[in-house]
């Protein structure tokens, strides 16, 4: 790790520390790993796609666990919950990194442009589920206990298992998927969904890490940088961000995931 980090130059530690700050932020906030915006930012360096993904599922990491220690210190933080959801993507989210190694480059960037159109579709998703969940709230003030829509067990399998999955494959944590999931299966409030999310990307990136690192794609002394970045990152916006309004910050987050996948399209052309 130290030796790839003094091999590389003062403008690529200064960019890949800043990806990681943006990673962190959105982490904190949106309850997401931010391999979305770390995965196109690596391939913009250089590096080939396996070795995006597989770094930026090492960063995600190292951030989550930064997110879920201020949560568990806060008293946010439900370990049961993470360990029920997480328990199904340990196994999916090796698969995944396997089938990445196994891609040709163009279509693992094709893959992740789609992966990033559908998540423009998601946060909407998210959205409208949180306004409807923030009106039910409020009509129902006395109601403390979430309404669990399935079978708790089975809602936990299929949230891990495609979370772990997306870990793997793309490098992502999974949390535009654990989110609005756990609201929707498990009838689970907002903050609890976006605090426990950031748990089980813990468990998802380590395990797509794990498999990634077995293959030998993993670029330590990068990903630690995206991390550091995210640690601070993490911090801000698990204080101070929430004030701001989440229209806002959705609307600039769909934005940005546009334009990515654009870009993630013309690279994969190339």
């Amino acid at each position: 790790m130290i030796l790839e980090l003094l091999s590389l130059s003062p403008t690529e530690l200064l960019t890949l520390a800043l990806a990681g700050l943006l990673a962190g932020i959105l982490a904190g906030f949106l309850g997401i790993g931010g391999g979305t915006v770390l995965v196109p930012i690596l391939v913009t360096l250089g590096y080939v796609s396996n070795q995006a993904v597989a770094t930026s599922i090492f960063s995600v990491l190292i951030t989550a666990i930064s997110g879920s220690i201020q949560n568990w210190r806060m008293g946010f933080l439900r370990v049961k919950r993470v360990i029920s959801i997480g328990f199904s993507a340990v196994i999916t989210a090796i698969l995944g990194s396997y089938i990445a190694d196994l891609l040709p480059s163009s279509w693992l960037l094709f893959g992740f442009g789609c992966l990033l159109l559908l998540n423009i579709y998601l946060v909407k998703v998210r959205q409208d589920i949180i306004a409807k969940k923030q009106l039910d709230e409020q009509l129902n003030p006395g109601s403390t206990q979430p309404e669990k829509t399935i079978n708790p067990y089975l809602a936990f399998m299929i949230t891990g298992s495609l979370a772990g999955l997306l870990a793997g494959l793309f490098g992502v944590g999974g949390g535009v998927i654990i989110v609005p999931l756990q609201i929707l299966l498990l009838g689970e409030t907002i903050k609890v969904s976006i605090q426990t999310s950031l748990g089980v990307i813990i468990i998802t990136a380590a395990s797509a890490c794990i498999g990634h690192a077995i293959q030998g794609n993993v670029l330590w002394g990068q990903g630690f940088m995206l991390g550091l970045g995210g640690l601070v990152g993490v911090q801000i916006s698990t204080r101070f961000l929430p004030k701001l309004p989440d229209r806002i910050v959705t609307l600039a987050f769909r934005t940005l995931l546009g334009i990515l996948s654009i870009y993630m399209f013309w690279r994969a052309s190339l």
